[in-house]
């Protein structure tokens, strides 16, 4: 297969749905005549033309509610977002309108669009570009929330988040953009709501997503050279849907968890999952469910700080060998 980087998988997986469906249509802040902040889009205005690939005004409220609204219509607008810290100023389009319009229209209106782009710390822009929402995002019934964090899986997941019917929020990692892997260049889905076991391992399992998969990777490699210690490691691959079936089946093998998550603590993702796995798995646990979250302050600028501040292969590590005293 083709090795291809994390951002060039995206790109290609939005060319061949837009080349599929002609109702699907990229909007955004420089997505057009810029190639995107981070060059997702790049090549496509060229490909597809200004009416299919739209640049937009610096105003994440009106674009998205204009996305929302067309998309109620049967357009398939996929609209991607500078940084995700930058949802708040449309939370009532995308959490109040998107999120319940199926439901309040008694199933008779869908809304198919996907909101993309980077949701991430570790890149110092600071704590008001920092922000990793999917908490916030899956607290609300009705939306979809996808945090993929290979090549591979990038872009299987946004083609089949292109083609639902329910808004998507599909969030990406800067820092992920130019990371290579096997892409197959043919057409194929990745389902939502499908978890992937990254590693295989008997002593402990770590469930995660997002960028802190490649971190857990790095230290599960760690724990098997110099402390013969095997780490299984589930990929959740979208926060919602969430597939606990997969979860549960590795934690039946391992009977240790820890939950590692580029999150702040509280409210976060990790503490569902803990609440969800005690729930259905009690009986099955050797050892308190353990967690590790992004430190719990607003995201340091200082790049050595802030390295420390989030999940990183040395912490994962520590955390794992206090799991299993």
């Amino acid at each position: 297969m083709p090795l291809i980087q994390y951002r060039e998988a995206i790109r290609q997986a939005m060319a061949e749905e837009l080349t599929r469906d002609p109702n699907v249509v990229i909007l955004g802040e420089e997505v057009a005549q810029f190639h995107g902040a981070y060059k997702v889009t790049e090549g496509l205005l060229e490909k597809f033309g200004p009416k299919r690939i739209v640049d937009t005004p610096i105003s994440e409220a009106g674009f998205i509610g204009m996305g929302i609204g067309a998309s109620m219509l049967g357009v398939r607008p996929v609209i991607e977002l500078m940084f995700w810290s930058f949802y708040s100023v449309a939370f009532d389009q995308i959490l109040n309108n998107a999120a319940n319009v199926r439901y309040m229209s008694g199933g008779q209106i869908n809304c198919p669009i996907v909101i993309r782009g980077p949701a991430n710390g570790g890149t110092n822009v600071g704590a008001t570009h920092s922000h990793t929402p999917e908490n916030v995002l899956a607290n609300h019934p009705g939306v979809k929330v996808v945090v993929p964090s290979t090549p591979y899986d990038a872009k299987g997941l946004l083609k089949s988040a292109i083609r639902d019917n329910d808004p998507v929020m599909f969030l990406e990692n800067t820092i992920l953009y130019g990371d290579k892997g096997e892409v197959p260049a043919d057409d194929y889905l990745i389902p939502l709501g499908k978890a992937d076991i990254k590693r295989e391992g008997t002593d402990l399992t770590i469930v995660t997503y997002g960028r802190p998969v490649i971190q857990s990777l790095a230290a599960a490699h760690l724990l098997q050279q110099e402390h013969n210690i095997s780490v299984e490691i589930v990929d959740l691959r979208s926060i919602r849907p969430l597939d606990m079936d997969t979860v549960l089946a590795s934690v039946r093998k391992t009977h240790r968890v820890l939950v590692v998550e580029e999150q702040k603590p509280f409210c976060g993702v990790g503490a569902q999952l803990a609440y969800m796995i005690q729930s259905e798995a009690f009986d099955e646990l050797d050892a308190p469910i353990a967690r590790l979250s992004t430190i719990d302050s607003p995201s340091i600028y200082s790049p050595p700080v802030e390295a420390e501040q989030l999940p990183n292969p040395q912490r994962i590590l520590k955390a794992v060998i206090e799991a299993l005293d």
